[in-house]
């Protein structure tokens, strides 16, 4: 009987312990943007990685086009919808708290864009290069961020 009193008081014990346990999330923002070496301003909502997208790109003017974000637990996958019918597949895998491992696919009209995987630290910008427009010079690029 005491054996059986042990064993459901260490049962109910893990089940507390497991139940305020909290799986770790991580809010990805995805922002489709296109670059190009044109005479302009850059969008004044891309301030902020400007100098990021220039070093990286090496273009001179930047446009947004759409962003989306999603709040994913880790390890889940989700999509963001980045305008202009570019998607981009998330598949977290796993966190340290400090950073969250994570493949991205990015597609656009049917077609697969590209296939990688990324370590997001929060607030630290990660830039994808993508496909010509169709406009003269003109490129798609994505910024995933972490928060």
């Amino acid at each position: 009987m005491k054996t059986i009193l042990r064993l459901a008081l260490l049962l109910a014990a893990c089940t507390v312990l497991l139940g305020t346990a909290r799986a770790e999330r991580a809010t990805i923002e995805g922002i489709l943007i296109t670059a190009s070496n044109e005479a302009g301003s850059t969008d004044r909502r891309l301030a902020p990685y400007e100098a990021t997208l220039r070093r990286i790109l090496r273009f001179e003017t930047f446009r947004h086009v759409g962003s989306d974000r999603t709040s994913l637990e880790v390890p889940a996958s989700g999509s963001l919808n980045v305008g202009d019918g570019h998607q981009l597949a998330l598949e977290t895998e796993q966190s340290d708290g400090k950073s969250v491992h994570v493949k991205v696919r990015w597609t656009a009209g049917g077609r697969t864009l590209m296939n990688t995987g990324l370590v997001l630290r929060p607030g630290v910008p990660a830039v994808l290069g993508g496909p010509a427009t169709g406009n003269k010079g003109e490129v798609y690029a994505v910024i995933l961020v972490g928060r």
